[in-house]
């Protein structure tokens, strides 16, 4: 049975606060015959040894700031979560975690029209007071998949977070295979995105999902066929996903080549992986940021998690061969089915399957 809102959001809720694995390094519990992960090894060296000279990172207060895709904009490596910091009983919590990871160098914040019923929106305007807005990239996403529905997110989620424009907005959640047909219809979300970046409303356009890549494959060809390009493109990046129904092996090669900036989400399957006690936490960042990254959004849920981001950006060194063959062979078994993956293989993560208004 589908769970309604309340449910939805108390599941995700109570699936973080029941894992003090996020805090703790996690024994290594699995291993794998190296051998059997070279072909993989390789790719993922291809990958990251694809980055030019401009897209390596420079550095501000020892974060290391990566460059977006064709749009030319520096991000910081990491990317603050916007789902978790409206997850705080005290809000002024929240506002502590975003100021202090923009004091400490990261730059990017990720956030969404639905998350929280709107207060992780509210909670980050009032965080970009005072000055904060100068010094951040500000994405969100909709989830309205007609021009009537989306137009009224994108002027909500401008009005919540006390601004006149977002750096980045993405439509949310493309997990079906209907979703690309719709977004781009006569009377389509992206016409009303488009009139809003017209306006001076959005600066980029791009689009997040988690469920499969062939779907992901089928939203960059749809808008292939109408002539758009996205500049910048979400998806799930892990030490599982390289296993099971692969992002990192079907999408981001498709991306690197079409110079999509590249949003890396879900390093620790939310927090399911580390529950596998596989890898930790680090090991999980350190993969992500191993890839042709632009960005890996990470959520941070308290100040001493947001202090394990920054350290795992700032100890971050690329990864050799046999490096990634460790990981990858720690993490074969656990992720052959997609277990710790929930965001692939169940709606634990579905907002709009528990809400299809939504939709529009």
């Amino acid at each position: 049975m589908t769970p309604n809102n309340s449910d939805w959001n108390q599941s995700r809720f109570d699936s973080s606060e029941q894992s003090p694995a996020r805090d703790r390094i996690l024994e290594n519990q699995a291993g794998v015959s190296r051998r059997e992960f070279l072909g993989m090894t390789a790719a993922s060296l291809l990958v990251a040894g694809g980055l030019s000279d401009a897209a390596k990172p420079d550095s501000k207060n020892g974060i290391p700031h990566r460059t977006l895709g064709r749009t030319g904009e520096k991000v910081s490596l990491i990317g603050l979560g916007g789902y978790h910091l409206g997850k705080q009983s005290d809000p002024d919590e929240s506002i502590r975690i975003i100021r202090a990871g923009i004091d400490e160098g990261i730059n990017f914040l990720d956030n969404c029209w639905d998350y929280n019923n709107g207060e992780s929106e509210i909670r980050m305007g009032r965080a970009l007071r005072d000055g904060y807005r100068q010094k951040a990239f500000l994405m969100t996403k909709i989830d309205g998949r007609n021009k009537t529905a989306a137009a009224a997110q994108i002027n909500e989620s401008l009005r919540r977070l006390q601004t006149d424009r977002v750096d980045l907005l993405q439509f949310h959640e493309v997990i079906r295979d209907s979703d690309p047909d719709r977004i781009f219809a006569k009377g389509g979300a992206l016409e009303a995105v488009l009139e809003a970046k017209k306006a001076g409303k959005i600066r980029f356009i791009g689009f997040t999902g988690h469920k499969s890549p062939d779907i992901h494959l089928k939203m960059l060809s749809t808008a292939a066929l109408h002539g758009f390009r996205f500049d910048a493109v979400q998806m799930p990046l892990n030490v599982m996903d390289a296993h099971f129904n692969s992002f990192e092996k079907k999408v981001l090669p498709v991306l690197t080549k079409d110079g999509a900036g590249v949003l890396g989400m879900k390093p620790m399957g939310d927090p399911f992986i580390l529950e596998s006690k596989t890898v930790t936490a680090v090991e999980c960042l350190h993969y992500a940021m191993n890839l042709p990254t632009s960005v890996v959004i990470t959520g941070c849920d308290s100040l001493p998690v947001l202090r394990q981001a920054l350290h795992a950006a700032r100890t971050f060194q690329p990864m050799d061969s046999s490096h990634i063959a460790a990981l990858l062979a720690k993490t074969a078994k656990a992720a052959k089915a997609g277990q710790f993956e929930l965001y692939k293989t169940s709606h634990h993560f579905d907002g709009t399957v528990a809400n299809p208004q939504w939709l529009g």
